[in-house]
């Protein structure tokens, strides 16, 4: 798997959201630099797990839609004399 790129603006954001949780949950204050630092560290060694919960949770979704698709289709199937 490729590595998990932010956009200078997502880092800021997550930084930004990581060190409110800090303060609020744990009392520690956290600079941007630790900040940014410490969501590197989220990001390459625990990222990927996050990631591959979304592709689980994307493929569950399109079995549903392809079930429906294959609903859908034997539904518009045409009655012929052959039988199958």
């Amino acid at each position: 798997m490729a590595t998990i790129n932010l956009s200078d603006e997502e880092k800021k954001l997550l930084s930004q959201k990581l060190q409110k949780y800090m303060e609020r949950e744990l009392d520690i204050e956290l600079g941007q630099f630790d900040a940014e630092f410490l969501l590197e560290f989220f990001s390459e060694n625990m990222g990927s797990h996050f990631y591959n919960r979304g592709l689980l949770d994307a493929h569950a979704i399109f079995d549903l839609k392809m079930d429906d698709i294959k609903e859908a289709l034997y539904e518009a199937e045409m009655p012929t004399s052959i039988l199958r």
